[in-house]
């Protein structure tokens, strides 16, 4: 049993920053805790959102590519990311975003679509973690990730991957396993078969990664060795400024990354400034003033040399 302590966030791909930040944090209610670029292409944001000071397992990020064609669902991706709520919360939700009620492996769904067509649910479950404190009341508010669905043409090498990491399966509802780890949320990974599906085409929408939280360097050094051994290819540890990542591609074609939790979102801004300021990684900092014209402008970002 290797520690993964289950989500640690979902990155998507969307196609502007102003529309998807205005969506995530109004209509959801999620904090905004980090404003970055994408360490590969700084002129596009890197977005983080969350509940309290980016706890793991409950982060959305997004790549805002301006003006991105939508992406299509289908299979070799996660098809869906959910959200926890409180029991009796979707009638609240339902009201505030429309979207299809549904019921999987005995749980109340919210199932909506996001800016860009991101496929989302919110599902009604005895969280024990701290809701968002937000525009949402509390009694419905969002108390970080629920699960995300992959859909595959065979489950069965990624149901064996996630055994690997500490996950058990559940429990099937027709073409849908149900893996769980041991813990407090953001623990459930939904694998549905789909030999025939069409391929999933990646663009705005579209999940870009699914990232794994581990507690520390020594849990993710031990992951990483097994992964390894098993005869994935995990990248060396990459920093990522609020945390160490490695990547490897799932027998399915989803992206994997194991994340740590340490060192988190407040290692360059206290816990009440979160996301009010662009932070921009050591080699890219150089770039600032060309950043601070090009990038979309955001409400409550500060631009400029952050303090």
């Amino acid at each position: 049993m290797h520690p993964v302590n289950g989500l640690h966030h979902v990155t998507a791909l969307a196609s502007g920053a102003r529309g998807h930040d205005a969506f995530f944090r109004d209509r959801l209610g999620l904090r905004r805790v980090k404003v970055t670029v994408n360490f590969d292409a700084p002129d596009v944001y890197h977005l983080y959102y969350g509940t309290g000071d980016g706890q793991p397992g409950s982060v959305w990020t997004a790549f805002p590519f301006p003006r991105a064609a939508r992406g299509a669902r289908g299979v070799g991706e996660a098809s869906e990311t959910a959200f926890a709520v409180p029991p009796g919360a979707l009638p609240f939700w339902k009201d505030r975003l429309g979207g299809r009620e549904e019921e999987r492996m005995g749980e109340r769904r919210l199932a909506f679509e996001g800016p860009d067509g991101e496929s989302l649910a919110l599902v009604e479950t005895a969280d024990p973690r701290e809701p968002v404190a937000g525009p949402v009341p509390p009694g419905a508010a969002i108390r970080g990730f629920h699960s995300v669905t992959l859909r595959l043409r065979d489950i069965r090498p990624t149901a064996d991957l996630l055994g690997l990491m500490g996950y058990r399966e559940e429990g099937r509802e027709g073409t849908l396993t149900r893996m769980r780890i041991a813990g407090n949320g953001a623990d459930v990974v939904d694998l549905i078969g789909d030999p025939e599906g069409p391929p999933a085409r990646q663009s705005a929408g579209s999940v870009h990664h699914v990232a794994f939280s581990v507690p520390d360097r020594t849990a993710q050094d031990a992951l990483r060795r097994a992964l390894a051994g098993a005869g994935f290819r995990p990248t060396p540890p990459i920093d990522r400024d609020y945390f160490e990542a490695i990547y490897f591609r799932s027998p399915g074609g989803v992206l994997f990354e194991v994340a740590t939790d340490p060192p988190g979102f407040a290692r360059d801004e206290t816990p009440d400034a979160l996301g009010t300021a662009l932070r921009l990684p050591r080699q890219h900092a150089h770039l600032r003033p060309m950043l601070a014209r090009a990038l979309e402008p955001l409400d409550g970002v500060r631009m400029e040399e952050a303090a």
